[in-house]
């Protein structure tokens, strides 16, 4: 169980690390252009927000429990990502994007759940 919870947290922290740091550094605009569509309904400045706290928390997934400095941060990560993920799905839907929903949106958001209640 140990390895599997690793690797999830591995691979959401890259998945994160990629995805704040194009919400980060791009423009809405090209966001868009690339696939990142459930950004549209949202301010700039909220997705930059966004993007910060997706950096933090794909940290936040492999670093306290990799040093054994505060590990409950981990879990706590991965629940803040599992609402960021809702928040995504919600966005999706708005904008009937369905396939992303049930697709990539809800794989993410349970994977998320599985660090969760796996660490806690």
């Amino acid at each position: 169980m140990n390895i599997a919870l690793w690797i999830t947290q591995g691979l959401l922290a890259a998945v994160f690390l990629a995805s704040g740091s194009m919400k980060s550094t791009q423009s809405k605009e090209r966001m868009i252009a690339t696939g990142q569509t459930g950004v549209a309904p949202f301010p700039l400045r909220a997705i930059r927000v966004v993007a910060l706290l997706e950096l933090l928390a794909a940290v936040g997934l492999v670093a306290p429990r990799l040093t054994g400095t505060a590990p409950v941060l981990t879990p706590l990560a991965a629940v803040g990502l599992t609402a960021v993920m809702a928040g995504a799905a919600v966005s999706h839907w708005s904008l009937r994007e369905y396939k992303q929903v049930f697709g990539i949106n809800l794989v993410i958001l349970l994977a998320c759940l599985f660090v969760a209640l796996g660490r806690f």
